[in-house]
């Protein structure tokens, strides 16, 4: 199964914060919309990414106010990329390599869109659902050769 699967599959909703943005304002975007992350974008570039691994860092500093911090002093600078033709197994190696439960997919300088861990995980049970409905079907229907 290809990336781009995934991503027909998921649709190509963005959800995005600026590095000008109050990370308190973020937070109310992520909780509202129960997202794990945010494209940071600037210019029409994808500059960074917001998870809720660096708002926890983030909340962890002391004297750390939300809304006294930008989104652009916490985000993830420069995040690992995917691309669409690439094979589902290879991107849950470089997520896991990478750490990083969210993975931003970029065709030719064009962000396509963001792919969580979960999303892999339910492209490969559907994938293993249907594989193993057609085989037990292929069985079922298996011709009987038993001589009459």
């Amino acid at each position: 199964m290809l990336v781009r699967e995934i991503l027909r599959v998921k649709g190509g909703t963005l959800y995005t914060a600026t590095p000008q943005q109050s990370l308190a304002s973020a937070i109310d975007l992520m909780a509202d919309l129960d997202l794990g992350s945010l494209v940071v974008m600037e210019g029409g570039k994808m500059v960074g990414m917001l998870t809720f691994r660096e708002v926890l860092r983030a909340m962890k500093q002391s004297g750390m106010q939300p809304d006294n911090v930008t989104v652009g002093q916490v985000m993830m600078a420069e995040p690992a990329t995917g691309y669409p033709d690439m094979e589902a197994n290879d991107l849950r190696r470089l997520m896991i390599d990478k750490h990083s439960r969210y993975l931003p997919i970029v065709e030719n300088g064009v962000l396509l869109g963001v792919i969580s861990f979960l999303d892999v995980a339910k492209a490969v049970l559907e994938e293993q659902s249907f594989e193993n409905k057609m085989l037990k079907n292929y069985i079922k229907n298996w011709p009987d050769e038993t001589p009459a």
